[in-house]
């Protein structure tokens, strides 16, 4: 609030010096009543208001309208200049463009505008993931030798897995009809408990052998040297591989399965810390890709003959047979010396008997 009426008639001066022309001309339209009409006594002095003049939105907005276009009746001459420049430009044919569906407008594809929409491909994704697992399998970064020897050390996982589906299917087809496909049933059931034990010990194998690698980078300082905790991985994988030979089939190529997951996770940690070549995580996640699918393979087509074919005893079985034949034996022992006891028990009181008569 303007507490003093001089602060208060110099503020209304000053909002009415700085009003724009454009005002005046709007006020100019609306309609005033004369001083004539207005019921005025004679010799009556107007008291000037000290109050300040009262803000209207709408008057406001008219008035800088009015004060910042331009009249309508005027065009810019910017505009005169590109309209005569458009008017002078010859349109030039385009007969390949015309068809039935030239005059039909296309919501979301126009042909006036230089930046047309182009169509969304709907496999680009797939596109995308295919290319990536291209590159994965590629395996350009790895050592010749190391792919060639990798791969060749998957033949036999491959084909004792293939050999397992086969001659399961052979069982089951020898079980049906009386007659296997190429071999009988009894023939197929032999064949399968030979590859068993082959799988198995050779899956501990080189479970070994990837625990062992990292000795190797330890000795080469790959990394700088870690000591214990990089010596750990190659005494944990065969302390894990090697008891899965005493475990029933399936429970070992389950176990089996569980130490090469643990040996790839071991691997792309080793990488991520540099304690093993860049390539080698891509190189061990094919690898292991392959012998897990093989794993699974092989248990899948044993799944289907487990309740035809007879189990072999295993090593679990022979260590339990050796425990019962030692406990019998044991047992058979003690019956002969009980035995003996007895028979010298008997002996001693025939002689007494003897005796006591003379």
């Amino acid at each position: 609030m303007l507490r003093s009426g001089s602060a208060r008639s110099l503020a209304r001066s000053t909002i009415q010096r700085t009003s724009s022309p454009g005002t005046r001309k709007i006020s100019n339209l609306i309609p005033h009543t004369p001083k004539s009409l207005t019921p005025r006594a004679e010799g009556f002095k107007r008291q000037t208001s000290l109050a300040l003049t009262t803000y209207r939105p709408l008057s406001t907005s008219l008035q800088r309208f009015a004060s910042a276009t331009a009249p309508f009746d005027k065009p810019d001459k910017k505009e005169l200049q590109h309209e005569k420049s458009v008017a002078k430009e010859e349109l030039e044919p385009h007969p390949e463009e015309v068809s039935m569906d030239s005059s039909v407008h296309q919501l979301f594809h126009e042909k006036g505008t230089g930046d047309q929409e182009q169509e969304e491909d709907m496999l680009a994704g797939v596109y995308s993931d295919l290319k990536v697992i291209k590159e994965t399998f590629a395996l350009n970064e790895v050592p010749r030798e190391a792919l060639f020897i990798g791969m060749a050390g998957l033949l036999p996982y491959v084909a004792t897995s293939l050999s397992t589906v086969y001659l399961a299917w052979d069982i089951n087809h020898a079980s049906l009809t009386g007659q296997g496909f190429l071999l009988s049933g009894e023939s197929a059931e032999l064949l399968l408990h030979i590859i068993e034990p082959l799988q198995m010990g050779y899956g501990a194998v080189i479970i070994s052998f990837l625990g062992a690698i990292h000795w190797g980078l330890e000795w080469a300082k790959y990394g700088g040297t870690h000591g214990y905790r990089r010596y750990a991985i190659g005494v944990v994988a065969p302390a894990v591989a090697w008891p899965t030979l005493l475990l029933p089939v399936e429970y070992a190529l389950i176990a089996q399965f569980s130490a090469f997951s643990f040996l790839y996770f071991a691997d792309a940690r080793a990488v991520v810390r540099g304690w093993a070549p860049p390539w080698y995580s891509t190189y061990r996640f094919v690898l292991t890709f392959v012998v897990g699918a093989s794993i699974v393979v092989s248990l899948i087509g044993r799944g289907q003959i487990a309740d035809k074919i007879s189990r072999l005893p295993g090593p679990g079985d022979r260590l339990k047979q050796l425990k019962d034949s030692q406990m019998a034996a044991l047992e058979e022992e003690e019956r002969e010396r009980r035995a003996r006891v007895m028979a010298a028990d008997e002996a001693d009181e025939d002689e007494e008997e003897d005796e006591d008569e003379e």
